[in-house]
């Protein structure tokens, strides 16, 4: 049986917890901000689910006998970094290119200005 320590499974959900309330957010900036925190609680909650490491053997061959360390959840973990670095370059981007063309990041702001635009 896996077990995580409660200190590990807190922090988590104080990330996603954190995570969720900064996507929620109207800024463009806050989101970037709680898609980051959110990316890093998945791959530290992955992290905690695939069990510690004490008492077995790397999965080499001739390197001992007895249980192996599971090799997939890290590399599901370096996956999801570059995905996410990926996705985070991105959407700076598209934050960028938001700011230069609206002159604001907050979405209540932009969403204003079309409304009136559309009703004149």
């Amino acid at each position: 049986m896996i077990a995580m320590p409660l200190e590990t499974a807190l922090l988590i959900g104080l990330l996603f917890a954190c995570g969720t309330y900064l996507v929620l957010q109207t800024s463009f900036v806050r989101m970037l901000f709680g898609f980051l925190i959110l990316s890093n609680a998945a791959n530290l909650l992955l992290l905690a689910m695939s069990g510690s490491p004490e008492d077995r053997v790397p999965p080499i061959a001739g390197a001992g006998s007895g249980p192996m360390v599971d090799p997939l959840p890290q590399a599901l973990i370096l996956t999801a970094i570059v995905i996410g670095f990926g996705v985070t370059a991105y959407l700076v981007i598209l934050l960028y290119r938001l700011f230069l063309d609206q002159k604001t990041t907050n979405a209540a702001e932009l969403y204003a200005e079309q409304d009136t635009t559309e009703r004149t």
